[in-house]
């Protein structure tokens, strides 16, 4: 089988390549990759000589791109989006472009090419925000209420991936995942920040109160729900993923710090951040039910995972947080 992951330098989508190739070795996969600042080759460094996979540099919004690597194409696993909230918040544009025209240009190469699987990965955060008090979680049927450009980019390409599906006929299945963490993840979303500002001896910034609540799922297990739903999902369905593990960015970064051994004057408070979505959790008894799928890690024991990778590769994440990630760090986080 032939499969097409666009985004396959970036972190969920380089580890789904590792994924697939060890669980799927006679399968080709071919990786298209515009490489922007979180694309990184070093992350599949180790299988770039396997014969089964293959590098093609470039952009979803170019259509004569797009329609070249696509030629033979099995199966799309979209995985290319430009995904930082708070990015988002500094410039919508980029998310549109790339999120919304992105995907539009897919799906019409993917209907070309009578591909038998457009899969579109998608996130919990389209369907806006959870208030702290109450026990309610996302599902397949929550409507869409997104509250970040980056959110609002997200849906838009969610509706077009059902519309091409309901227009066009074309095999589609859509997976909103929860927060994902592990290796080879960029040091600006939480987990990897924390960890890393602490090898490096910096605090942990954290947003307002820090009582924000978050579902996080260890990016093997993501993986693995994708590979399920590719083989055995129901075209034209969503499978909502997560591992019922809300729990507060404050309790996280504890959690870091007591693996690393520090105490919590290594904490900062930060301003806010405008929109800030207070809670997310993902309802995830569709795919567990119908697939089979079960997250084989819990989250203290991929975290305690996840701090050891970093503190083993330090040569890998160093290089990623200087320059403009330094003046971005600047911009971002101010004291209170």
């Amino acid at each position: 089988m032939k499969l097409l992951v666009t985004g396959g330098a970036g972190f969920i989508g380089s580890n789904f390549i590792h994924y697939w190739l060890k669980n799927h070795p006679k399968d080709q996969v071919i990786n298209f990759d515009k490489l922007t600042y979180a694309g990184n080759l070093e992350n599949l460094r180790d299988i770039e000589t396997n014969h089964n996979y293959s590098f093609v540099k470039g952009d979803i919004i170019n259509a004569a791109q797009v329609s070249q690597v696509m030629a033979g194409v099995e199966i799309v696993v979209n995985f290319a989006a430009e995904s930082h909230v708070d990015r988002s918040i500094l410039d919508p544009a980029p998310f549109i472009l790339t999120n919304v025209v992105g995907t539009q240009v897919l799906l019409d190469a993917a209907c070309q090419a009578k591909v038998k699987r457009f899969h579109h990965i998608s996130t919990d955060e389209v369907f806006g925000a959870l208030t702290l008090d109450s026990k309610d979680r996302f599902n397949e049927e929550t409507p869409y209420c997104p509250n970040s450009p980056y959110a609002a980019s997200k849906a838009a390409s969610d509706h077009l991936v059902r519309a091409y599906h309901n227009t066009y006929q074309l095999p589609i299945t859509i997976t909103n995942c929860s927060n994902n963490f592990g290796p080879y993840q960029f040091p600006e979303k939480f987990i990897s920040l924390s960890i890393t500002n602490l090898l490096e001896g910096k605090k942990i910034p954290i947003y307002g109160d820090g009582l924000y609540v978050r579902d996080w799922l260890y990016v093997e297990d993501h993986c693995a729900a994708i590979d399920l739903v590719l083989q055995k999902g129901t075209v034209g369905e969503t499978y909502c993923i997560g591992i019922d593990n809300d729990i507060e960015n404050i309790e996280v970064a504890k959690k870091i710090l007591k693996i690393l051994g520090k105490d919590e004057s290594m904490i900062e408070y930060v301003k806010d951040r405008p929109g800030h979505d207070r809670r997310y959790a993902i309802d995830s008894s569709k795919i567990k039910k119908e697939l089979g799928w079960q997250p084989k890690y819990d989250f203290n024991q991929a975290l305690s995972m996840t701090v050891k990778w970093y503190q083993d590769n330090q040569n890998w994440w160093k290089k990623l947080k200087k320059g403009d990630f330094e003046k971005y760090y600047e911009k971002q986080y101010v004291k209170r």
